[in-house]
């Protein structure tokens, strides 16, 4: 995959079939839809390209917008380069290009500067500064400017659309297993291990506590998860064992991410870390000792383990 970062420069792109999107998470959706791209663009000698943005056009409409994302900007590109898609485009997001009208903005970038002949698109897509036109618009536009636009097809799953929308409500409660479903892989954190309070390892259960902020992740529901852990210069995914919460057996307010990885022992500070959530176990819950919460990790880390053992089995 050629990744372009489109800057002010003129970048020369060769004539494509493309889309338009944010592409949060690359879900089993978007890759419906990338295939479309891919099998016109095949059968009509062209290349296939995927237009996407280096910010969420909401934090340049609203200032005070904070996003959630499926994933940061870099592992997006990642997910990109395993569909088959030519071109990945980033389009910086600014305020000049929230200006632009649907038509200028077909005109000016996908047009002038992306060389674009065809675009696919849904229904309920919209681009463009006030983003009330229809795809009817789109496709009148097009016609004007030497691009057809064409509709694809929404990929359903029990009858449901899978959009980011859907997923990111499935990780809000908890439920990584459907998140999962929808978007063909598990969801992964990226985050840096920070020092923590260091409960856990006096415990005998001691924890790596991930800083989130930089990634601008979405955060999944408090509780306890079954969890893959990929460590820098590790070839192989560790299992492990992670609580999202607020520490209420030691009267904690502030909202940590702690993850126990089995049979590791090493200093992980400063390092970044992925975390891929498999199963929610259980909800976070106050015991009353250390004691009470230590013999409830044990029993979390036995029916993990044994379930990661089935897993591999089958």
């Amino acid at each position: 995959m050629n990744t372009i970062y489109l800057g002010k420069e003129n970048n020369a792109v060769a004539p494509c079939v493309a889309t338009i999107g944010f592409f949060d998470g690359v879900h089993r959706g978007h890759k419906y839809l990338i295939q479309q791209v891919n099998s016109i663009a095949k059968a009509c000698g062209l290349a296939s390209t995927v237009i996407t943005f280096d910010r969420h056009p909401r934090q340049v409409l609203q200032s005070d917008y904070v996003p959630q994302l499926l994933n940061p900007l870099d592992r997006k590109l990642l997910l990109l380069s395993k569909t088959g898609i030519d071109n990945a485009v980033v389009l910086p997001f600014d305020a000049s290009v929230a200006q632009l009208s649907a038509y200028d903005f077909m005109k000016e970038v996908l047009r002038n500067r992306l060389n674009v002949k065809k675009l696919v698109i849904g229904y309920d897509n919209r681009f463009g500064h006030n983003r009330t036109e229809t795809f009817e618009d789109y496709v009148r536009y097009g016609h004007e400017l030497g691009i057809e636009v064409i509709h694809h097809t929404a990929f359903e799953l029990h009858g449901v659309n899978i959009s980011s929308s859907v997923i990111r409500g499935f990780l809000q409660e908890g439920e990584v297993e459907m998140a999962t479903l929808c978007l063909g892989y598990p969801y992964t954190l990226i985050g840096k291990v920070v020092h923590g309070f260091a409960q856990g390892r006096l415990m005998g259960f001691p924890t790596a506590n991930m800083d989130v902020a930089e990634s601008g992740q979405l955060i999944p529901a408090t509780g306890v998860y079954a969890v893959n852990v990929k460590l820098k210069n590790q070839p192989h995914l560790l299992h492990g064992m992670m609580n999202i919460g607020r520490r209420p057996t030691f009267n904690g307010t502030a909202l940590s991410l702690e993850v126990n990885i089995f049979n590791f022992r090493g200093d992980l500070y400063g390092e970044l870390i992925e975390v891929s959530f498999i199963r929610h176990i259980r909800k976070e819950r106050k015991f009353n000792s250390a004691a009470e919460l230590a013999e409830q990790l044990q029993q979390d880390r036995t029916m993990i383990e044994e379930q990661f053992n089935k897993d591999r089995d089958l």
